[in-house]
């Protein structure tokens, strides 16, 4: 496990740290690197972090307050379930909102990892003893990489919901639709830039993910769109040793191929798969009460 940081702690609580009532506190870490973490910590009735939580991470460019988050923290505090929700900094202090394309982008994929790792050793500083890893899209590719890369014996579970799927062929295509260029060429530009040192010196005008025209360093640009298969979600699942349940829509056009990938891998126990049919990528409305029955049900 990544070694703790030490961190500076604050509670803004609606409502007193000794309740036992359903309560959500925004939590706040300092890390090391002068990042203000937040993130949203929904205790279920009667339950404290002590009983077992869920990390649950959002996907991509996106934050904590985002619907299917919200939606998902309230559903499992109803049954019983306690959660903590993080924005991922991106790199901004105390980020809120989806991220402002207008600023420059220094942060990388692997980012979420580290700072997964942060909450992670917060919970166990709150006497956290089972927690399940779970995020969704981005999130979810995020929390399969952590799982797979730490092993933390507090990790009991993990659950992925809607997890990020990844081909070079669709990327670069996608890539060029939005963005007006050639992958190929710009992926060149980039590490020309940092085999020269200079990874860190911004492209300007790029565009990258969701943000056309957007400044990127060429670091933060490779880290999102270099072929690593490790961005393919259903090959992380083979390096995971914990228990996992993969939660896809029938109806979901945005990770291609999820189903295809994990049926052939699910056996039942060790690898579960819960397709909720006509369910898109976001499983809004009561999509979202079918997720969090099979969040708690595979987790007890």
């Amino acid at each position: 496990m990544i070694k703790s940081l030490k961190l500076f702690v604050s509670y803004v609580l609606c409502g007193s740290v000794l309740s036992f009532a359903a309560t959500a506190k925004d939590i706040t870490l300092k890390s090391s690197d002068g990042l203000i973490l937040n993130a949203n910590l929904e205790l279920a009735d009667g339950k404290t972090v002590a009983d077992g939580v869920v990390l649950l991470t959002h996907g991509t460019l996106a934050h904590n307050k985002m619907e299917i988050i919200v939606t998902l923290q309230r559903l499992l505090a109803e049954r019983s379930v306690s959660s903590l929700a993080p924005t991922l900094s991106l790199g901004v202090s105390d980020r809120s909102g989806m991220y402002d394309c207008n600023v420059p982008a220094t942060h990388k994929h692997s980012d979420a990892m580290l700072e997964l790792g942060q909450w992670l050793d917060w919970l166990k500083g709150e006497g956290a003893k089972n927690v399940v890893l779970a995020g969704h899209s981005r999130g979810g590719n995020q929390t399969a990489w952590f799982a797979a890369r730490e092993n933390d014996p507090v990790v009991s579970k993990v659950v992925l919901i809607a997890p990020q799927t990844w081909s070079a062929e669709k990327e670069a295509q996608g890539f060029e639709k939005r963005h007006k260029q050639t992958l190929s060429t710009v992926m060149a530009q980039a590490q020309a830039q940092i085999d020269a040192g200079k990874g860190a010196a911004f492209m300007k005008g790029t565009g990258y993910l969701y943000c056309p025209g957007a400044d990127v360093t060429a670091d933060a640009f490779i880290s999102y769109y270099e072929n690593d298969v490790r961005m393919h979600t259903p090959v992380l699942m083979e390096m995971i040793s914990k228990p996992t349940l993969v939660i896809a829509g029938s109806a979901d056009t945005v990770v291609a191929g999820l189903i295809e990938a994990v049926e052939p891998m699910a056996d039942g126990e060790k690898l579960q798969l819960a397709v909720i049919d006509e369910a898109d990528h976001f499983f809004l409305d009561f999509f979202a009460e079918d997720v969090a029955d099979a969040i708690v049900e595979f987790i007890e």
